[in-house]
């Protein structure tokens, strides 16, 4: 059996373990796709949308037209590749540029630059279309459109609802909290206010002080049960969106595949996709779980390592013990992952933090901090141990090391194991 290393930034480490003890190496699937240009992509999904008609036939001269776009953090989706494609339809069913208006979804993060709208949508379109940053805190620019049936008071920019049509725009990935991104997130957070985004990510706690995450709320799950995801879809549906267009994009931020049509179904579709390429089937739970977030860049900071966290929990025993690699040579890359896990001595006091100022990197340290309670946890790291306070994460230096101190927590033998050399693209899944 050839064992691929695990990668630490720029390094790689050999797994010593015994062969018999490796019950899995767990990669991504491959699946054959059709070989386009990005613009290629989109222009064949506006051609073949999904439970729609084409988007030439749903808007008409004379309509304003919102096109909701993802924020400088997303730049992953290579937004500059698909927007002008977009734009040109939109102009080819006699859409003018002063009818369109493109807000970025920045939900709670901050206000972009001029260069960074530029670098989102081209310096062509910027120049001669509106381009507008969503301010969750700017109340003047939020309008109540309903309550959820969980109790979200939905408040959504006004400009967005002012137009007589709605088109979402995105990137699909696995994410930890809603199961996936893309499709409705672009409404919830993407241009809701605050008080809505923090009522909506609360759900990802179970009620009562004390009680820890909701299990439901993961990676993959887009079913009634996570009710993270289930809050954001009746958002949505209360602005009933026009079209929507999602891209997949592979481990090098390139385009390689879009879907374009239904805001529900054309992003169930590409959440298929992502599911196919990186939803690995196992065959059991393991009692070690050696997982490395792939090197860089995937490892450059702590806050990015949640993705390969919430992948090795998915196939550890219960009591088990998970090793994770991640450099992080930038340290935690969020303040408030920091403060989650250095800043508090219980896990009460954490949760009771997290309710009380709830943002996505808080819940993430959260997750961390409650996770090593739950598990043996060791992280091969460029961080020191005080980084992390008094958090039960254990930090070593190398996988060696990381081995070594497992075989002390499970009485000096080393323990049957899964390899996850792409933990952060490798999503563990039972029949």
């Amino acid at each position: 059996m050839v064992i691929e290393p695990m990668k630490c930034g720029t390094e790689e480490f050999e797994v010593h373990l015994p062969e018999e003890l490796i019950a899995a190496e767990l990669e991504p699937n491959r699946v054959e796709l059709p070989q386009r240009t990005p613009a290629e992509h989109i222009r064949w999904a506006l051609d073949h949308p999904v439970d729609s008609a084409p988007l030439k036939e749903l808007v008409k001269a004379g309509d304003k037209v919102c096109i909701v776009i993802s924020d400088v953090t997303r730049r992953w989706q290579s937004p500059e590749t698909y927007i002008p494609v977009l734009i040109a339809e939109l102009e080819s069913a006699g859409i003018r540029d002063e009818d369109m208006l493109i807000i970025s979804a920045t939900g709670t993060h901050r206000r972009q630059t001029p260069e960074e709208h530029m670098g989102l949508v081209t310096k062509e379109v910027y120049e001669r279309i509106e381009l507008v940053d969503h301010v969750c805190t700017d109340e003047e620019n939020l309008s109540y459109v309903g309550t959820t049936s969980r109790g979200t008071p939905v408040w959504l920019d006004k400009r967005a609802l002012a137009c007589d049509k709605i088109i979402l725009t995105g990137g699909v990935v696995y994410h930890f909290m809603a199961g996936f991104g893309g499709g409705r997130k672009s409404i919830l957070p993407g241009i809701a206010g605050r008080e809505t985004i923090m009522k909506n990510h609360n759900l990802a706690l179970n009620p009562g002080l004390g009680n820890g995450s909701n299990p439901q709320v993961r990676s993959a799950n887009m079913n009634a049960t996570n009710p993270v995801h289930a809050d954001m879809m009746e958002a949505c549906s209360m602005v009933s969106p026009t079209f929507l267009v999602n891209v997949v994009v592979n481990d090098d931020q390139q385009v390689i595949a879009a879907f374009a049509g239904n805001w529900i179904t054309a992003h169930r579709a590409a959440c298929d996709l992502v599911d196919r390429m990186y939803g690995v089937p196992a065959k059991e739970k393991t009692p070690l779980v050696i997982a490395s977030a792939g090197g860089f860049p995937k490892d450059l900071n702590f806050y990015q390592t949640i993705k390969t966290l919430s992948n090795a929990l998915e196939v550890v025993d219960e009591g088990g013990t998970i090793i994770l690699v991640t450099r992080s040579q930038e340290g935690f890359g969020n303040g408030d992952t920091q403060r989650q896990i250095a800043g508090f001595a219980t896990m009460v006091e954490r949760e009771k933090d997290l309710r009380e100022n709830f943002s996505i990197g808080a819940f993430i340290g959260y997750l961390f901090a409650e996770s090593a309670e739950k598990y043996h946890m060791i992280v091969v790291t460029g961080m020191d141990q005080a980084d992390f306070g008094t958090s039960n994460i254990h930090v070593v230096k190398t996988l060696d090391q990381a081995l070594a101190l497992s075989r002390e927590f499970n009485g000096g033998k080393d323990l049957r194991a899964t390899l996850m050399p792409h933990g952060a693209n490798t999503l563990p899944k039972f029949a």
